[in-house]
């Protein structure tokens, strides 16, 4: 029952959000939407920021399932940019209302896992420790995060399979390297 509730909340706000600004929803439009009271509101969500949040990582983790080893984080790339672009509404709204470190913490936090489970599968029998490959997984998580941040604020009319291909030719390859050259006595 409470994930039908947030994703009810999360409708009713995506709803809104092709009527007005992010700014200018209240919570009780949402629960008005979807029919849910304001207390069933606060008891998942402590704002509207928070249901965006939520509803963000939601739609990541749909997307990424199962896409975390190396020979299928490319397409698990490419399933956050569709998801993006399926949400192009939400998501320009919620880039002009949250503040960028906002969204960039949330994008970290999506992109590290789909890298650091490449990273995990490529260290495993290797020499490599936490911290190196939290490093590793750190490099190219603000390499991706920038590269999205760029294509959402031009708006999102760049081919997205165009950036994921010149994205995937320049990593092929260099994670397993990162992690062999971490893995060698220095």
């Amino acid at each position: 029952m409470t994930n039908t509730t947030k994703q009810a909340l999360e409708a009713s706000l995506k709803h809104m959000l092709l009527k007005k600004p992010l700014d200018k929803i209240t919570i009780r439009d949402i629960t008005d939407d979807c029919g849910i009271s304001r207390m069933a509101f606060y008891y998942h969500f402590k704002d509207i920021y928070d249901l965006v949040e939520w509803s963000c990582i939601e739609d990541a983790a749909r997307a990424l399932q199962g896409k975390k080893t190396y020979d299928t984080w490319q397409e698990g790339l490419a399933q956050i940019f569709e998801a993006v672009l399926e949400n192009k509404p939400f998501v320009l709204n919620a880039c002009r209302c949250i503040p960028r470190e906002q969204m960039e913490r949330f994008l970290f936090q999506i992109t590290y896992r789909l890298i650091r489970g490449v990273v995990d599968e490529q260290s495993r029998g290797a020499s490599v420790s936490e911290e190196q490959k939290a490093f590793i997984a750190d490099f190219y998580k603000y390499s991706f995060v920038g590269l999205m941040l760029k294509w959402i604020r031009q708006g999102m009319t760049e081919d997205y399979a165009v950036l994921v291909r010149n994205i995937s030719l320049t990593v092929k390859g260099s994670i397993a390297n990162a992690v062999r050259n971490f893995s060698q006595p220095q």
